[in-house]
């Protein structure tokens, strides 16, 4: 009778730690040229106002030695981030306030490859508010949207 309580305390608890609605979404884009030189012209925190079209600027601060930016889209809406990681040609990132339908939105960036040929990969994971496959489009789109400005930027 003991075991059969502790494997049901055991399953209860990795349930119960597991988000019920997690969700991933992934993009990535081919393009051509070195990593270095495409983490050049896209890597940059706030280079995003530069290669994204829904955003129209992008404000850099600094607080407690973490990195901030705070983005405005064409139609007003602002989203504020916190970097949360960097590496040679990658970043990661949480949202801390938007209209978007997520929270404990998580992400990374990131230009990947070798020789010529370089992937930009765009990873998040967050937990949906309200539907969960209307929030995965929502943010799907934006990935994408900003990604094929990429691409077309650098062909």
């Amino acid at each position: 009778m003991t075991y059969r309580f502790i494997a049901a305390l055991c399953l209860t608890a990795f349930v119960c730690s597991v988000p019920a609605n997690a969700a991933e979404i992934k993009s990535s884009v081919e393009v051509n040229g070195k990593t270095a030189d495409v983490w050049a012209k896209v890597g940059d925190w706030c280079a995003i106002a530069d290669w994204h079209p829904a955003v129209a600027t992008c404000e850099e601060a600094e607080a407690g030695g973490k990195k901030m930016r705070t983005l405005t889209t064409g139609d007003g809406a602002v989203i504020k981030e916190t970097m949360t990681g960097s590496g040679d040609t990658s970043y990661a990132y949480q949202i801390d306030e938007s209209p978007l339908p997520v929270e404990n939105y998580t992400a990374r960036f990131a230009v990947e490859g070798e020789g010529d040929k370089a992937s930009i990969v765009w990873t998040a994971s967050f937990d949906p508010k309200g539907d969960e496959a209307e929030a995965v489009k929502v943010m799907q789109g934006i990935f994408d949207g900003g990604l094929e400005a990429i691409k077309k930027s650098m062909e």
